[in-house]
């Protein structure tokens, strides 16, 4: 009797209590969801609002003050990341012993103060929450009338004509081969100077960190090539197959170079900066999307500099763009000026609107012409900036470590036969015992 009341008792209660535990569960469904959501959401896929400082921002750099104003008004403006240049003519923009053994001189060694301009950088930025990616900005060009390049021309690539220079935005430059594996340890070396001697986020590369597809006829290319494939280079600098040859050893160093930084730094961030991919691949042998696939790429900002805004959306909204953005922090390089070539805020602000619109990150090239030599006045400027980033977008190089993947991938083991036993020709025959034991 006792127990029956008990049991009914109980009942009762339960039942009475059921609303209260069925909204305890449900919110603890929710808790766990939006946890795992939150976890997915911050995994590495942060919004990049970015700037490149330049040697045009020499002069900011070098003054203590103005890194100071700079850095706090990007941070007042809801930036969260600086690309300031460390190499670029040839020469680097930091005290660098690997320079130096090369016998290159400086452009700049210190500020107006006698202070290291990067660390300087590095450290207000720090403290104002923003971080800083040093920036190779020449990649495998330089000027041939640098240093590196008259010290070292057995390091330089040539067309099929014998010429070694080409002529674009950097004015008129000669190509490292970036199959050399002097040019790649030179490199490798610079990158990790930086990345060891500095507390920056990571480390970025652009458009430059490639080769034009009229090169790689150079005597060690060319040797290189016919000892792999057994037959010469063509001809036609666009053939498929030979693109497809060079964009993979420059994929492979990318790897390698991937590695070897996420080796001293794990949680560097490796950055590239490409144009956009079908003129990356066949005109830059840049396989930029490989490398986002093989993990070298942390994240990327791809440069589409072009006036026209449907010009600009066709080149954001690609296939490529699209697959990159699910997986690491993809943004866009929109130009905002050079001193000969002023860019208005109209236009700026219209393709800023396009890329939030397709959920990308933006970086400005470059900070000066965010309000220098404008068309409009600082102040206009300085409005229209405020309003593209109203709220803050934490960014923290405290990803998941990921390193690059082996490529090209090594071979796989060859079976083991010598402890295997021997299968007789005759397969009605039994098999052979094994004449040597199992370690």
């Amino acid at each position: 009797m006792t127990l029956r009341i008990i049991s009914r008792g109980w009942l009762r209660s339960t039942k009475s209590l059921l609303p209260l535990l069925f909204a305890v569960s449900f919110i603890l469904i929710l808790v766990a969801n939006n946890f795992s959501m939150s976890a997915v959401s911050q995994e590495p896929r942060q919004e990049i609002r970015g700037v490149w400082m330049t040697t045009n921002d020499k002069d900011i750099l070098r003054d203590k003050r103005k890194v100071a104003d700079a850095v706090s008004k990007l941070k007042q403006l809801n930036f969260n990341t600086i690309y300031p240049v460390v190499w670029n003519s040839g020469y680097v923009m930091y005290p660098s012993a690997v320079a130096q053994n090369k016998d290159i001189q400086p452009f700049v060694y210190r500020g107006l103060d006698g202070q290291d301009m990067l660390a300087d950088l590095i450290a207000q930025s720090h403290r104002q929450g923003l971080l800083v990616i040093p920036w190779f900005e020449f990649g495998f060009m330089a000027p041939p009338t640098s240093e590196l390049a008259l010290n070292n021309p057995d390091w330089l690539t040539q067309k099929q004509d014998g010429s070694q220079t080409s002529n674009g935005a950097g004015g008129e430059v000669v190509w490292l081969n970036p199959f050399h594996p002097e040019v790649q340890k030179f490199i490798t070396e610079l990158v990790l100077e930086v990345t060891t001697q500095y507390n920056g986020d990571g480390i970025q590369f652009d458009d430059h960190m490639s080769l034009p597809s009229e090169f790689g006829y150079d005597a060690y290319t060319v040797a290189l090539y016919t000892k792999e494939t057994k037959k010469a280079p063509p001809t036609n600098f666009d053939d498929p197959a030979w693109v497809r040859w060079r964009a993979n050893k420059i994929t492979a160093f990318m790897s390698q170079l991937n590695q070897a930084v996420k080796a001293v730094k794990p949680n560097a961030i490796f950055s590239i900066s490409p144009n956009y991919y079908e003129f990356a691949y066949k005109h830059h042998l840049q396989d930029w999307l490989a490398w986002v696939r093989l993990d070298i790429a942390d994240e990327l900002i791809v440069q589409v500099y072009r006036p026209d805004l449907e010009s600009f959306i066709s080149k954001i909204n690609r296939p490529e763009m699209q697959e990159t953005q699910k997986k690491i922090p993809t943004g866009v390089g929109i130009m905002t000026g050079l001193r000969n070539r002023p860019v208005s805020m109209q236009q700026i602000q219209s393709q800023v609107r396009a890329v939030q619109q397709y959920g990308l990150g933006v970086a400005f090239f470059y900070y000066e012409s965010l309000w220098e030599d404008a068309p409009e006045s600082l102040e206009d400027r300085l409005s229209r900036f405020r309003t593209f980033f109203p709220i803050s977008a934490f960014r923290t190089a405290l990803q998941i470590p990921r390193r690059a993947a082996t490529f090209p991938p090594p071979p796989p083991p060859k079976p083991d036969t010598k402890n295997k036993p021997n299968r007789p020709k005759n397969k009605s025959q039994p098999l052979a015992s094994p004449t040597t034991k199992r370690n």
